[in-house]
C-alpha cells in the first residue's frame, strides 16, 4: 500500500510537470504572438508619427519661404527706388539705408537692387567692407530669369559671404531687380532639436537644406557629368559637392524606405515627402530601433512571463508616444507661431496696400476735379452757343406756327435736336470724367478715350494748331477709359498752358502701332523741359511751372503702371514729347 501511495504520488507530479510545461508553453506562445501583435503596431504608429513630424517640418520650412517672398512686391512701390535706378544719388542713400532698416527688422540675410545693366546700385550691407553695392551679377541666374520672367528663384553659394541660401528676385517696372536673400540657420537648428535627419533636395535630387551640414550639396540619386558640371557652376558648390549620400536604396511607392547610415545605430525609416509647390522635396530619416528594438525583448521576455512582457510592451508604447506627442507639440507651436507672424505680416500689407489705394485713387479722382475746374470756361462756352441757337429756333417757331408753315416748324425742331444732342455728348463727357474711377482694366477702343479727351479739352485745343491721326475704329488696348482720358487730359493741358504765349503754337497727337503695343505720343513746338529737371520729372512736386503742383505727370505715371503700360519723356531738339505705351489688346 505503501508503494502504490508512493506511485500516485509521483503520478500527479508527472502530471503537474506536463502541466505547467505546457501552460509555460502556451503562455510563450500566447506571449510571441501578442508580441508580434504588438511590434507590428508599433511599427504602424512609429510610421503614421514620422510622417507626421515630417508635414510639420515642411510646414516650417515653407513660412520661412513664404515670409519673405513679401519683402520683392513692398519694395517695388518703394518711392526711392526709380529715382535710385535713374542714377539720383540722394535716392540711392535713401534707398541703402532703407534697405539696411528692412534686412535689420526681418532677419533677411541680404536685400539689394539691381541695375538694368546687372550692377548693384544698393545693398542692405552697403556700410560693409564687403558691400554688394557696384559688383556685376549678370552671371547669376536669378538676375537673368527675373529680367525675363519678372519673377525668380534660385539657391546658392553666396559669392561674397561663401554661405549657401536662397535668393528671391523680381523685376521692377524700370527694369531693376530687388533681390532677397534668406539663409536657413534657424530651420536647421529647430530640425536638429527635433530629433533625426532632416533635409529638402530638389526636383533632381540636390540636398540644399539640412540639418546635416555635411550633406549639403550632397545628391540622392546620381547625376551625369553634364548636369553636375552645370550645377555647380550655377550653385558655385564647389568640386566636391554632389557626391551620392552614404547607401544604396530608395524610398518605396509609399514614400518610405528603411536604410543604413554609417555614424547611425541601427535602420533608420525614411520618409520622403511628395515635391512642395516650389519643386522642394522634404525627407526625414528617424531610428526605428527604440520603437521596434524594445518591442522585440519585451515580447521575448513575455515568453516566460506573458503578462510582464504585454505590461511592460504598453508602458514602453505609452513612454514613447509621450516623447513623440512632445516633440509633435513642439513642431506644431514653432509652426503657430510662425504662421501668425506671417498672417499678421500678411493682414498689415493687405490693409497697407488698400490704404494706398484709397490714397492713390482720391489723389487721381481731386487730379480729375481740378482739371475740370481750369477747363469750365471752355465748356461754358462750348454749350452757350448751342443754347443761344435753341432759343433762336424755338422763337421762331412759335411765329412760323402763327404763320401755318408746318413743315419750317418741323426743320427747326430738328436742328433743335442736333443741338441737344451735342450739348447732351459734352456733357455726357464731363461726368464721366469727374465719376469716381472703378478700377477696371480690360479691352476697349482706343479711340473712345482719345475723343472723349478732345471733347473735353474742345475749346482750349482751338487756341492751338492741333493735328491728330486717325486712329481706327477697332484699334483696342488694354486700359480702363475714364483714367486714361485723365492721362491724355494731363499731357494736352500741360501742352497748351506750355504753348501760351508762342507764336506759332503747334500740337500733335500721333500714333504708332505695331504686334504687342499702341504708342500714343503728344508733341509740342514749346520751350521744352527743363533739363535741370528732366530726370526728376515723374518725382512729386517737382514741376518748371510757378503755379504747377507737381503731382499731374505723377498721378498720369501711376494710373499707367497700374494698366499694366508706360509713360516716358523722350527726348527732343524742339519742345516736349510725352509717350504712353499700352498692351494691344486686339
Amino acid at each position: 500500500m505503501p508503494g502504490s501511495g508512493l506511485g500516485m504520488q509521483s503520478g500527479w507530479v508527472r502530471r503537474w510537470w506536463r502541466e505547467a510545461v505546457l501552460a509555460l508553453l502556451l503562455a510563450g506562445i500566447a506571449a510571441a504572438l501578442a508580441g508580434r501583435i504588438a511590434e507590428q503596431r508599433a511599427l504602424s504608429r512609429f510610421e503614421a508619427a514620422v510622417r507626421v513630424d515630417a508635414r510639420l517640418r515642411e510646414a516650417l520650412l515653407t513660412s520661412e519661404v513664404a515670409r519673405f517672398r513679401l519683402l520683392p512686391l513692398a519694395l517695388a512701390a518703394d518711392r526711392d527706388l526709380d529715382g535710385a535706378l535713374a542714377g539720383a544719388v540722394p535716392a540711392r542713400r535713401a534707398l541703402n539705408q532703407r534697405l539696411e532698416t528692412l534686412a535689420s527688422t526681418t532677419g533677411a540675410a541680404a536685400i539689394y537692387v539691381i541695375g538694368a545693366d546687372g550692377h548693384a546700385i544698393a545693398a542692405s550691407n552697403w556700410r560693409t567692407a564687403h558691400s554688394f553695392v557696384g559688383m556685376d551679377y549678370r552671371f547669376r541666374r536669378y538676375f537673368r530669369e527675373a529680367t525675363l520672367d519678372a519673377l525668380a528663384t534660385q539657391f546658392a553659394m553666396g559669392t561674397v559671404s561663401h554661405k549657401p541660401g536662397l535668393y528671391l528676385s523680381r523685376r521692377t517696372a524700370r527694369g531693376g531687380v530687388i533681390v532677397v536673400k534668406l539663409e536657413f540657420d534657424q530651420v536647421e537648428r529647430q530640425w536638429r532639436g527635433a530629433g533625426g535627419i532632416t533635409f529638402a533636395d530638389d526636383d533632381h535630387g540636390v540636398i540644399l537644406v539640412t540639418s546635416r551640414p555635411d550633406w549639403r550639396f550632397r545628391v540622392t540619386r546620381p547625376l551625369g557629368p553634364t548636369a553636375s558640371a552645370r550645377f555647380r557652376a550655377e550653385i558655385q558648390s564647389g568640386e566636391e559637392s554632389l557626391a551620392i549620400l552614404p547607401w544604396a536604396a530608395a524610398p518605396r511607392a509609399t514614400g518610405e524606405a528603411r536604410v543604413t547610415v554609417p555614424g547611425q545605430a541601427g535602420r533608420l525609416l525614411w520618409v520622403r515627402l511628395p515635391p512642395s509647390p516650389s519643386g522642394w522635396r522634404l525627407n526625414l530619416l528617424r531610428s526605428s530601433t527604440t520603437a521596434v528594438d524594445d518591442v522585440v525583448r519585451l515580447a521575448a521576455l513575455g515568453a516566460a512571463l506573458a503578462m510582464l512582457a504585454l505590461y511592460g510592451t504598453t508602458l514602453a508604447l505609452r513612454a514613447r508616444g509621450r516623447r513623440l506627442a512632445a516633440r509633435t507639440h513642439e513642431l506644431e507651436a514653432a509652426v503657430a507661431t510662425r504662421t501668425a507672424e506671417l498672417r499678421r505680416e500678411i493682414d498689415e500689407r493687405i490693409a497697407s496696400d488698400a490704404r494706398a489705394d484709397l490714397l492713390r485713387e482720391g489723389l487721381r479722382q481731386a487730379n480729375r476735379l481740378a482739371t475740370l475746374g481750369q477747363v469750365t470756361a471752355s465748356v461754358a462756352h462750348e454749350t452757350a452757343q448751342p443754347v443761344a441757337a435753341i432759343r433762336t429756333y424755338a422763337a421762331n417757331g412759335e411765329r412760323l406756327l402763327e404763320r401755318g408753315d408746318a413743315e419750317q416748324v418741323r426743320g427747326n425742331l430738328q436742328a433743335i435736336g442736333r443741338l441737344a444732342s451735342r450739348i447732351g455728348e459734352v456733357t455726357a463727357a464731363l461726368r464721366g470724367f469727374a465719376r469716381k474711377g472703378t478700377g477696371a482694366i480690360g479691352p476697349m477702343p482706343l479711340a473712345e478715350a482719345v475723343d472723349g479727351a478732345r471733347l473735353i479739352l474742345k475749346e482750349r485745343l482751338s487756341s492751338v494748331a492741333f493735328t491728330a491721326s486717325a486712329i481706327p475704329p477697332d484699334l483696342l488696348a488694354l486700359a480702363g477709359k475714364v483714367r486714361l482720358e485723365q492721362v491724355l487730359v494731363n499731357l494736352l493741358q500741360n501742352a497748351i498752358e506750355a504753348l501760351e504765349g508762342h507764336a506759332e503754337p503747334q500740337l500733335a497727337l500721333t500714333l504708332d502701332i505695331d504686334e504687342d503695343t499702341v504708342r500714343v505720343d503728344i508733341v509740342d513746338n514749346g520751350p521744352g523741359v527743363d533739363p535741370g529737371i528732366a530726370a526728376r520729372i515723374f518725382t512729386p512736386f517737382v514741376t518748371s511751372r510757378a503755379t504747377g503742383l507737381g503731382l499731374g505727370l505723377v498721378i498720369a505715371l501711376d494710373i499707367m503702371t497700374d494698366m499694366g503700360g508706360t509713360l516716358r519723356l523722350v527726348p527732343t531738339a524742339v519742345g516736349a514729347r510725352f509717350q504712353i505705351e499700352l498692351q494691344r489688346a486686339g
